[in-house]
Order: C-alpha cells, then structure tokens, then sequence
C-alpha cells in the first residue's frame, strides 16, 4: 500500500518550493537602521559590527539614495553625540540644530520619499547611558516622559514621519501621542518598543554609539528596572494593549530571534502592525561565525529572517536589510 498524499512532492524542485511558499521577504518588510555622527566623509567601520558604519551627514544622504535605489523605503535613526554635550538631562535632544534633527532634514533632502524613524530616548545624550534621568540611584519615569514628549516634536517639527520611543518608560505613550497633537502634528507616528527586553544582546549597539551606562556610585548598572525580564511572557502582552490604548500606532518586539513566541503571540492579540527589532549582537554572531566558516552566512541570515516574518513580523529592523536584498537578486 503506497501513500496517496506525497508531501515531498510540493519539495520536488525550486519551481514548485517557490510556488507553494508561505512566508516571503521583499525589500518593503525592511527599515534600516542608520547610525549618524558629526564631522563630514566620514564612514567608519563600527568594530564590533563588521561591514556596518558610522556615517557623517553627506555620507547619510548618499546612503538613503543607495537605499531607496534597492527598494528600501525606511529609515530609523540614531545619533552618536559627543560626550561634551551629554548631560544627565539629555538637554542636547532638545536642540532645533542638533545631529538628529539635521540628520532628519539630510535623509528628506537627498530622498523626499523615504520614511523616517527616530530613536527617542535619553541614553544617546545621558552622561549615564541611560534611557532616563538619574536620581538617587533611580530611573525616574514621569520626568523623563515629559522630556521624550519634547524630543518627539523635535523629531516631527524637523521632518521625521515616526517616532521611535524606546526607553519603555511607563506611561509615555500617551504623553508623547498627546504631546504631538497638542502641537497639531497629527500626522506624525509613533512606533512603541513595547516589549523590550533587558537583553545582552546589545552590546554591539552600545559600542556604535557610545552609550551603555557608566559604572559610578548610585547610577543603576544596567536597564533592568525598566528593559522587561527576558523570562516574561503575559508581561509583553500587557505592555502592548497599553501602548496601542495610548496611540501607538505600530509596535516593536526586541530582540528577534530568542522572542519569536512574543511576536507570534502580540500580534495575536492586537490589530496594529507589529515591528521586530534583530539586534546588533544577533548580527554580529552571524558575522563572527562566517568569517571562521563556522556557518553560511547568506543561508542562515534568510533563515533568520524567515523565522521573523513567519512569526508574525509586518515590520524588521535589520542591519542585514541590504545584504537580504542584494541576495534576493
């Protein structure tokens, strides 16, 4: 008795295994993540990111044109700011002619079309490295809030389409959302990191920028009192009602690959688009392991990002965005 129902005959070859895909990666499932620093030629390789650069404002431009010439439509931005503007109040965000805000007007300038996301949160401009304001040992939440409402209409005020809030301070997304419509920029979004974990796998970012927090007396060691704990599930679900409640209109899971259960579960739940964030270490594992010929690179990146799709991702932040698609042909 032969069996009459023969998977493997939908494997046979490429022909039939393209057809018959279920999940599929195209240049618009991608925003890029960009890292922007002063200064002017300047693209330096970030050491613990190979083949991913710090880029000065014209390089900014001339990268954005590169991106959108691939079909790449999005941007998120984050800034390296010089320690001598860092302050513990993150004064230097608020600034009309800062990097961020001039970094914006560079992307628009050079590609009009191209959306873009900006990071919102203080750790770029905090002497502590952290996503908030110090006092007494703690992160304090509503001050910090009311200063990432500010940012916000920096960001928009200078162009930005969506703004990024990923301090996961509580709360701040309606501050932020109310913020923004009070200033009549209602056609500015907000993107919400709801559900970011206190991961290690951050280190690479942190080295890009310069800003994982400092070890002094009564400044908090790392993220944890405000980053989620990585053994928490119900905890995600919870901080994405709240956030779409409070006007959030897409919401971010970071990382990727070890919160694969979390993205399939939230967008179960909820009837926004739901971004995921593959981190800096996700890419510099990968990249690591190839250049020792320990694993295929191009193989096991569009696995990676298979499994993101297929869980449930509408949206990745990828620092493999460019390699995926040079790959797709």
């Amino acid at each position: 008795m032969y069996p009459l129902r023969r998977n493997r005959r939908l494997r046979a070859n490429s022909a039939i295994r393209h057809l018959v895909r279920e999940t599929i990666i195209t240049p618009s499932d991608f925003l890029v993540p960009l890292f922007v620093v002063e200064g002017h030629g300047v693209k330096e390789e970030i050491p613990s990111m190979p083949n991913y650069y710090r880029l000065s404002l014209d390089n900014l431009g001339k990268e954005a044109k590169e991106l959108w010439s691939m079909g790449l439509c999005a941007v998120l931005l984050f800034v390296k700011i010089p320690e001598s503007l860092k302050d513990n109040k993150g004064t230097e965000a608020l600034n009309e002619h800062g990097l961020m805000q001039r970094a914006i007007n560079a992307v628009k300038s050079a590609c009009p079309d191209m959306l873009v996301m900006t990071d919102v949160a203080l750790d770029p401009y905090s002497s502590y490295g952290h996503d908030g304001i110090v006092a007494n040992g703690q992160i304090l939440n509503d001050e910090t809030s009311e200063i990432l409402a500010q940012m916000s209409i920096s960001h928009a005020e200078a162009g930005a389409d969506f703004v990024a809030p990923s301090d996961m301070m509580d709360g701040r997304i309606q501050i932020i959302r109310e913020a923004l419509e009070d200033e009549e920029l209602t056609n500015t979004g907000i993107m919400s990191y709801c559900a970011k974990y206190a991961s290690g796998f951050y280190g690479p970012f942190r080295d890009a920028l310069e800003s994982a927090p400092v070890n002094k007396a009564n400044v908090p060691k790392d993220k944890q009192t405000y980053q989620m704990d990585p053994a928490n599930r119900i905890e995600a679900i919870k901080e994405a009602h709240m956030d779409v409640d409070e006007g959030a209109d897409i919401i971010m899971v970071k990382p990727g690959i070890c919160y694969l259960d979390i993205v399939r579960e939230i967008k179960d739940e909820v009837e926004v688009p739901v971004a995921v964030y593959q981190v800096s270490g996700e890419y510099a594992m990968l990249k690591a392991a190839a250049e020792k010929g320990w694993l295929d690179h191009d193989s096991v990146m569009m696995e990676q990002l298979i499994s993101i799709k297929r869980a449930g991702a509408d949206i990745i932040a990828s620092y493999f965005a460019k390699d995926a698609v040079k790959l797709m042909g």
